[in-house]
């Protein structure tokens, strides 16, 4: 006699949309006035992206360890970055670090053209299937060295880099379409995040807001 395995689907109750609600109000009584982004965390099941050991920590504003020593970051972060990126419905975002893939669930969710790299093959391979599982399904998702970007899908509306900098990668600011934005924390320790505006095909405008830690944006591809 052959049994058949039984695998268990974690669910989306109206507990965790509830506490959802809890966490986009707090995330807006930090500054963040982009009601698409704070829609995006309301939606998006961020328990799912956690081992269910940890579901308790899924809702609250800090970032916390997943696969392959990366971190899923914290709720206020990726509102940030993504409320100073101010992304269109149908603009191209090139995201460098898809890690557990919550901030590339998010652009999607504002309808976003994603492509994002990661450079962690473990941790590649667990997200793409995960996304595709939950329903976001970006243009491109593939595994790569985030400092390159992706030349071949070049240029983009929007650029965003989920991890510390220790230098704003050219290649990245020469993907950027004339008119475009980069959000980059840019920083060893400590990371400034920064923007950078593509004003014309020479000339970029720099700006510099608050100071965040991510994980290291390492080179090549493990």
């Amino acid at each position: 006699m052959v049994l058949s395995k039984t695998v268990k689907v974690r669910s989306d109750t109206l507990k965790h949309q509830g506490k959802r609600q809890q966490l986009a109000n707090i995330v807006a009584g930090k500054g963040i006035k982009d009601d698409r982004v704070l829609a995006a965390i309301k939606k998006i099941p961020r328990h799912l992206f956690m081992d269910s050991s940890f579901e308790d920590h899924a809702y609250q504003d800090k970032a916390f360890p997943i696969a392959a020593d990366q971190t899923i970051s914290q709720p206020y972060t990726v509102a940030y970055q993504t409320e100073l990126l101010q992304v269109s419905k149908g603009e191209t975002v090139l995201e460098i670090g898809t890690g557990s893939g919550y901030q590339t669930a998010v652009l999607c969710e504002m309808g976003a053209k994603v492509y994002s790299i990661e450079r962690q093959q473990e941790l590649f391979r667990k997200t793409k299937m995960f996304l595709s599982k939950i329903g976001y399904r970006p243009r491109y998702l593939g595994f790569g060295d985030g400092y390159k970007g992706l030349p071949d899908y070049a240029p983009f509306d929007r650029i965003i880099v989920t991890a510390g900098a220790p230098y704003v990668p050219n290649p990245l600011l020469s993907q950027l379409k004339v008119g475009g934005r980069m959000v980059i924390p840019v920083g060893k320790d400590v990371q400034v995040m920064t923007l950078f505006e593509r004003k014309s095909a020479n000339e970029f405008q720099k700006s510099e807001y608050d100071d965040f830690r991510f994980v290291p944006l390492l080179e090549d591809r493990n």
